[in-house]
């Protein structure tokens, strides 16, 4: 099967969880015979065309006029990922599916797909109501509509964990039957050889500090903040704790400030963007993950540090809530509740027992559950339905148009005879 990819990021340009999602999914599809090409944005110096182990990778810039806002921007994008299709496809041949990765690739990927006649599939990894707690504005008001173009123009739709299917179910209307939830996934053998790092983790805490780690973007609806604020009660029962956030985004600057007004400076370490080696070895080092999302559809950071063995504290929220069974495979806190994400790193920090055996279930759990041969299995068969239900819906319209054409036949032959019956009528007594 020859596949379309049409996503806005892709490694090394990383701004969330799709561009890792993608590639993982290119290379195991590649993997099990498949052919994958992906369009993405062009960043810096990267090069407009790679061989990322079997998966092509083709990289494009937005014009080069400046755009007035963020919307601008992608519509840019779209109509240069729109060209570079449009060439590939006059090159080589139509693909067989498209695959678009949210919103801001909705425009191109409507547009191929009625130009070249081609199905698609989309998958939404996020709404725009989700993260921002509704819709409050015309900018979120343009691109929650433009996610809903997205759903309705796709043939099937598919989600990473139930939570998405009902959420985007009840956003946009869409048929039940029509979304499949499919789980994002670990390479489940990111951690083979990495062992914990002494002299790296001196860099960040001292040997008797335990560290609790935080990986990704600083946003609100990660609830980065409800963490800080629960690290006071924290440290007077657990003092030789050190909190460690990894990651970059817009909340930085409002995050050290919350940290220096609660004088808490020197147990709270912002590392900034690290490269994903650093990361693995961060994890590593950690005691315990905590990943305190106000709102979150999957949750791949979570799979991340089970897969590394690192005692796990969700909150029970989205996709989160979903991956991890309280007390069995990782610990549970309640959303926005600082209270509760404290309760939940003391009970770990005071019960070794009970890190060792939820740890060695999580990891478990992800190498059976999430690996990327399942997942690329599950998203094969949802091509194979989208192109099925294209060609029967193509069947469909034919036989239509010729049941049509039939009774407008039928009606002319009837109107002729009609006719014919009458002319004779008005001249059988002449």
């Amino acid at each position: 099967m020859r596949i379309l990819m049409l996503t806005w990021e892709y490694p090394p340009r990383i701004v969330g969880g799709i561009a890792r999602v993608v590639q993982d999914l290119s290379k195991r599809l590649i993997k099990d015979g498949h052919e994958v090409t992906v369009i993405t944005y062009k960043e810096g110096n990267l090069p407009d065309y790679e061989n990322d182990k079997g998966v092509n990778v083709y990289r494009v810039s937005n014009y080069m006029i400046n755009p007035n806002n963020f919307v601008d921007w992608v519509l840019q994008l779209n109509f240069n990922m729109i060209t570079k299709a449009t060439e590939l496809i006059n090159k080589e041949g139509k693909f067989d599916v498209i695959h678009a990765h949210d919103w801001l690739a909705a425009y191109s990927a409507k547009s191929l797909k009625n130009s070249f006649d081609i199905p698609l599939v989309s998958t939404i990894h996020a709404t725009e109501a989700g993260r921002n707690s509704g819709i409050h504005d015309e900018t979120q008001r343009y691109i929650n509509d433009t996610e809903w173009l997205l759903t309705y123009e796709s043939t099937e739709v598919i989600v990473n964990s139930n939570f998405m299917k009902n959420d985007i179910q009840r956003l946009f209307g869409l048929p039940f039957e029509k979304i499949n939830v499919i789980p994002n996934g670990v390479n489940i053998s990111t951690y083979n050889g990495v062992e914990r790092d002494y002299d790296f983790r001196r860099q960040y805490a001292a040997d008797n500090e335990k560290i609790i780690l935080y990986v990704g973007r600083l946003v609100y609806e990660k609830g980065i903040q409800n963490l800080i604020s629960a690290l006071p009660k924290i440290l007077d029962s657990y003092n030789d704790t050190k909190l460690i956030i990894v990651g970059k985004g817009g909340m930085m600057d409002e995050l050290k400030a919350q940290v220096n007004n609660m004088g808490l400076s020197n147990k709270v370490y912002f590392t900034g963007y690290m490269a994903p080696k650093q990361v693995q070895k961060m994890y590593k080092c950690a005691d315990i993950s905590v990943f305190p999302s106000t709102y979150e559809p999957f949750g791949i950071v979570a799979l991340e540090a089970m897969l590394a063995g690192v005692p796990t504290l969700v909150s029970d929220v989205g996709g989160l809530n979903e991956i991890v069974n309280h007390r069995i495979d990782g610990m549970k806190s309640y959303a926005g509740n600082p209270n509760s994400i404290a309760d939940s790193v003391l009970e770990l920090l005071y019960n070794p027992k009970l890190c060792d055996d939820i740890s060695k279930k999580a990891k478990s759990k992800v190498r059976m559950m999430y690996n990327w041969n399942k997942i690329a299995q599950d998203t094969y068969y949802t091509y194979q339905k989208a192109i099925c239900k294209t060609m029967a819906e193509k069947q469909a319209a034919q036989i239509a148009q010729e049941k049509a054409k039939r009774t407008r036949k039928t009606k002319n032959t009837e109107t002729e005879i009609t006719n014919l019956l009458r002319f004779k009528k008005r001249h059988a007594y002449i």
